[in-house]
C-alpha cells in the first residue's frame, strides 16, 4: 500500500468516528521493533518523538524502542528476526554485506557522522597534533572506521594512537591528549570538567559516511515493503517534529535512559543544529533522511582502498534509495 493510499484510509477511518471502527483500526496496527545504537539520547530524538506524539500509530504501526549498549549487538538481533529495523551506520553494513549477510539501509537519520577528534584549545588543527607528536587515544573500532580514514587523508600513523577507555578523565588531566567522540557527548563532559575542547568534526573534513541509518533485512523488504516505507516516512516526521519541539520525545528518552539529564539533551540538540548533522547537507535541499548513490559510492571507495574490503563487494546490496520519503519531509 503506497503511503498516499494509507493516509486515505486513515482519514476515512477519522470521518467514520465510530467506536468499532477505532477498535478495528488499533488492532490492524503492525508491530515494529526498532533497536538503538546505545543508550537512549538526544541523537535518537526523531524516533522517541514519533512514539511519543503517536505519529507512528498514525501510519498504522505499533512501535516499540529497545536501546542499545556496549553489550548489545544489533546487527545480530537483526538477522536473527529479534528486531525488524536497527539504527546502524554505512561502514558495518557494507561489512555485513561484504559476509553475504542481507542487510538493508533504507534511510539515513544524520548527514554526518557526529564523530570528531577532541582536543585542548591550543590545537588547532590535524596537522598541529602530528606535528606535536601527540597521543590519540581511540576505540578499537576505529580501525575498522575512520582511523584508516584519518591515516589516507591527513597522515597519522599507528604510531599515534593509544586505547581509548570511553573516560574523558585522561584527557581532562593532560592537555597534550587528543581522544575520539561524539560532539554531542564527550565535549558535554569536558566542559562539566573545566575544559571547552577544540572540535574537529571528521564530516567538516570530508568523512563519507552517513550516521544513525535505518537497516532492516532484505526478507521484510521482500515480504512487507509497506512496513518499511511506513516506518521511514514516520520516523522522518518525527524528526521535523523533534527540532521543533522535542520535549515529548525527550520525556520518553528521559523514561528510557533516567541517567540523561536536561542539560545533557539541551547540550546534544544544540550540537546537532550548530553543525547540521539532521538538516544540513543533502537534507537541506532533498529531505530528512535522504541518501545519494554518490555518497554511498565514496564510503564503500574509502573502503576499498583502505583494504577494509574487497573490490568485488556488490554495493547495491547494502543499500536502496526506494523508501526515501516521496514527498520529502522537508526541515
Amino acid at each position: 500500500m503506497t503511503i498516499a493510499k494509507w493516509a486515505g484510509q486513515r482519514a476515512c477511518l477519522a470521518l467514520s468516528g465510530t467506536l468499532l471502527a477505532v477498535s478495528a483500526w488499533a488492532q490492524d496496527l503492525d508491530q515494529v521493533t526498532f533497536g538503538t545504537s546505545w543508550y537512549a539520547q538526544a541523537e535518537h530524538g526523531g524516533f522517541y518523538q514519533a512514539l511519543a506524539t503517536g505519529i507512528y500509530e498514525d501510519y498504522g504501526l505499533d512501535v516499540s524502542i529497545e536501546m542499545g549498549g556496549p553489550q548489545v549487538n544489533g546487527m545480530q538481533l537483526l538477522l536473527a528476526g529479534r528486531i525488524d529495523f536497527n539504527m546502524g551506520y554505512p561502514i558495518g553494513n557494507i561489512n555485513a554485506v561484504a559476509e553475504d549477510l542481507p542487510a538493508v539501509t533504507v534511510a539515513a537519520s544524520m548527514q554526518g557522522d557526529p564523530q570528531a577528534l577532541l582536543a585542548h584549545p591550543w590545537v588547532e588543527s590535524f596537522e598541529q597534533m602530528q606535528a606535536e607528536d601527540l597521543p590519540i587515544y581511540v576505540a578499537t573500532s576505529a580501525h575498522s572506521t575512520f582511523w584508516p580514514w584519518l591515516k589516507a587523508e591527513f597522515g597519522f600513523t599507528d604510531d599515534d594512537i593509544r586505547p581509548y577507555t570511553f573516560s574523558v578523565a585522561p584527557f581532562l588531566n593532560n592537555e597534550n591528549i587528543v581522544q575520539q567522540g561524539y560532539i554531542s557527548s564527550e565535549p558535554f563532559a569536558m566542559m562539566q570538567g573545566g575544559v571547552e575542547p577544540n572540535i574537529f568534526l571528521f564530516a567538516d573534513y570530508g568523512y563519507p559516511a552517513y550516521a544513525t541509518t535505518i537497516e532492516t533485512t532484505q526478507r521484510l523488504i521482500d515480504e512487507n515493503p509497506d512496513v518499511v516505507r511506513r516506518f521511514v516516512q514516520a520516523s522522518m516526521e518525527g524528526w521535523a517534529s523533534y527540532l521543533q519541539d522535542p520535549a515529548p520525545g525527550n520525556a520518553l528518552i528521559q523514561q528510557d535512559n533516567p541517567e540523561m539529564t536536561d542539560e545533557q539533551i539541551e547540550f546534544g540538540l544544540a550540537q546537532m543544529a550548530e553543525y547540521g548533522l539532521v538538516v544540513g547537507g543533502d537534507a537541506a535541499e532533498m529531505g530528512i533522511g535522504v541518501m545519494t548513490e554518490e555518497r554511498w559510492q565514496a564510503t564503500y571507495d574509502f573502503m576499498v582502498e583502505a583494504g577494509l574490503i574487497s573490490a568485488d563487494v556488490d554495493l547495491s546490496k547494502a543499500y536502496t534509495l526506494e523508501f526515501l520519503p516521496d514527498p520529502p519531509v522537508m526541515p
